[in-house]
């Protein structure tokens, strides 16, 4: 029995896994990035600004942990946090290169 079950798992890692085409919209046309809609207008994919949020968010917590030196820096570097994870999540979100 466990030369069946190892003999399965060998074959179904043998068996070339083919991508589906990548497809927008039903009626739509999709070429990369940028895909034309049911309508006709162009459109364009856009980062949704996650990598910005994390980094900004990081940077941020050391900048704001670094100004804040008096008692506790926590507050600072909450903040800090707060504030760059914002600016971060803007910037990456305002970057659009498919024009």
């Amino acid at each position: 029995m466990r030369k069946i079950f190892l003999a399965a798992a060998a074959a179904s890692m043998a068996v070339p896994i083919i991508p589906a085409p990548a497809v927008a919209h039903s009626g739509s046309y999709y070429k990369g990035k940028v895909w034309r809609d049911s309508e006709g207008r162009y459109r364009c994919k856009r980062s949704n600004g996650t990598t910005g949020l994390i980094v900004g968010a990081a940077g941020g917590a050391l900048v704001g942990r670094a100004i804040d030196t008096h008692g506790e820096r926590a507050t600072g570097t909450i903040l800090g946090a707060a504030a760059g994870a914002l600016l971060g999540r803007s910037i990456d979100r305002s970057r659009v290169r498919c024009r």
